[in-house]
C-alpha cells in the first residue's frame, strides 16, 4: 500500500494500468489499496474517469538525504518509519537491543503517539513531525537539570526560523502560538540517571494539519499560522541545528546559563495561573523558573517552586 502510494506523492494522474504494471498486480487490485489508502490514512484521492487517479495534495515524504542536504554537517543517524506505535517507544527498543546513541527515530505516523500525563498525541500520516533523539547520559545529573526545558528553546527556534514568529513557551514543555498548543515535549529516562543512562527527547510538532476533530485542547499548526505547506524534511534539519547547538550549551554551562533565555520566551510570565497537582490546584503569578527548571509561582505573595512531571499549568481566569 505504501508502495502505492509513494507512486502517487507527486499529485500527478496516473492510470490504473500503470499503477498495475508498476505495482505488479491487476487494476482492481489497484482500487482496493486505494480504498484503503483513503480508509486508513485519510488521504483524499481523486478519481477521473479517462485520467486515473491523483492526490488530493502532493506528499514530500521524510528522507534522511533530504535531511542531511539540508545540514551542513550530519549530526545523529535517522531511523525512518513508515508507520510504528510512537517514536518514543521504538526509540526505547533500539536502546534496549543496544543501538548505540545518538540517533533519531522518525515516523511519517504514530497509532499510539503519546504526550505528557499520558495524554493522546494525534499523529496523522505524513502531516506532522514525530521526533525522538536518543542521547546518553555518563555520570551527570547536571545534564538532566532543566532538560526539557532546554529541548522547548531549540523547538521554539527552529519553528521562528521556519516562519512561525510568535511561537513562545509554555512551562514546562509546550510550544504555544497565542494560547494554541503548536509542539509538545515528552522526556523518557532508561537506565541510572547517577551513573549511565540514557534518555529519550521526544518531540512533536503540528506541520501541515488543518484538522483534528480528537484533539480536546486548543491547537494549532505551522501550515494554519504561515498560510503555507512547510517542507517537514527542512524542518527536522532545522530543528537538529538547534538542538545541537542549546545542548551543547546547556552541557557546558548547565541551565542556569539559559535560563533568563528561557524566561524571556515564557508567554506566561507575570500572568495568574492555575497548577493542577492531581486534584489539588495552587493559584499564583507566575514570577519565573529556577536554575534547575523549576516553576516560581508568587502564592498569597510568598515564592514557592514547584516540579515534577505530573503537573499542569493553566491560565487563570482572571487573567
Amino acid at each position: 500500500m505504501l508502495t502505492l502510494l509513494k507512486l502517487l506523492k507527486d499529485g500527478r494522474f496516473h492510470s490504473g494500468e500503470a499503477l498495475g504494471a508498476a505495482l505488479g498486480v491487476s487494476r482492481s487490485a489497484v482500487w482496493k489499496q486505494l480504498q484503503h489508502l483513503e480508509a486508513e490514512l485519510n488521504l483524499p484521492i481523486h478519481k477521473v474517469r479517462g485520467r486515473g487517479y491523483q492526490l488530493a495534495t502532493p506528499l514530500v515524504l521524510l528522507s534522511a538525504d533530504e535531511i542531511a542536504r539540508h545540514v551542513p554537517v550530519p549530526t545523529w543517524t535517522v531511523h525512518i518509519s513508515d508507520s510504528i506505535d510512537s517514536t518514543n517507544a521504538e526509540a526505547l527498543r533500539l536502546i534496549e537491543a543496544g543501538r548505540t546513541a545518538p540517533f533519531l527515530v522518525l515516523s511519517e505516523q504514530q497509532t499510539a503517539g503519546r504526550g505528557r500525563r499520558g495524554r493522546k498525541w494525534v499523529s496523522p500520516f505524513a502531516q506532522n513531525v514525530y521526533y525522538s533523539l536518543v542521547l546518553r547520559i555518563d555520570g551527570g545529573m547536571r545534564q538532566l537539570e532543566g532538560l526539557s526545558l532546554v529541548v522547548g528553546l531549540a523547538v521554539m527556534q527552529a519553528l521562528r526560523d521556519v516562519g512561525v514568529r510568535n511561537a513562545g513557551l509554555k512551562w514546562p514543555n509546550d510550544v504555544l502560538v497565542g494560547q494554541k498548543k503548536i509542539a509538545g515535549i515528552l522526556l523518557e529516562l532508561i537506565g541510572d540517571p547517577a551513573d549511565v543512562c540514557h534518555v529519550v527527547l521526544g518531540i512533536g510538532i503540528n506541520v501541515n494539519m488543518q484538522k483534528a476533530d480528537e484533539v480536546d485542547q486548543q491547537w494549532t499548526s505551522m501550515q494554519l499560522e504561515t498560510g503555507n505547506a512547510v517542507d517537514r524534511n527542512y524542518l527536522v534539519a532545522r530543528l537538529g541545528v538547534q538542538l545541537q547547538a542549546y545542548l551543547d550549551r546547556h552541557r557546558l554551562s548547565g541551565f542556569s546559563a539559559i535560563q533568563g533565555e528561557w524566561e524571556q520566551s515564557h508567554l506566561w510570565q507575570g500572568r495568574p495561573v492555575s497548577l493542577i497537582a492531581g486534584v489539588n490546584q495552587i493559584d499564583g503569578v507566575v514570577l519565573g523558573i529556577d536554575g534547575q527548571g523549576a516553576l516560581r509561582l508568587s502564592v498569597d505573595g510568598v515564592e514557592k517552586v514547584y516540579s515534577g512531571g505530573e503537573l499542569s499549568l493553566r491560565l487563570r481566569d482572571d487573567s
